[in-house]
């Protein structure tokens, strides 16, 4: 059994922290931009946005939701920061037969 594949498919299902995701999304975001050449200064003109704010985002992971889509687009992810939550995702069985039932609410309520 090959153990590195195995790891990652285990990695899919433990639990993160809003840091260890936080983390993760400001080094691919880096990897993107270095990818494409561009200083932290010529991204920021194109996002119209602080170069400050890369550099908090891309150094400790904390960046506004308005900045972070101003980036995505910039960077031409457009339909990716558009579809994040586009698709339902589920684990069990009932959360599906859920999903589909509430499908057309517009509301959610509390539980009985």
């Amino acid at each position: 059994m090959d153990t590195d594949n195995m790891l990652s498919v285990l990695d899919n299902y433990v639990l993160e922290t809003v840091d260890d995701v936080a983390t993760k999304l400001a080094e691919d975001f880096r990897h993107r931009r270095v990818e494409k050449n561009l200083t932290r200064e010529q991204l920021a003109e194109m996002a119209g946005i602080a170069v400050s704010n890369i550099v908090r985002f891309e150094q400790k992971g904390l960046i506004s939701l308005s900045n972070l889509i101003a980036l995505a687009l910039a960077l031409g992810y457009t339909s990716e920061i558009k579809n994040l939550f586009a698709t339902p995702k589920y684990v069990t069985m009932e959360e599906l037969t859920q999903i589909r039932k509430n499908s057309n609410k517009k509301k959610a309520y509390k539980k009985p």
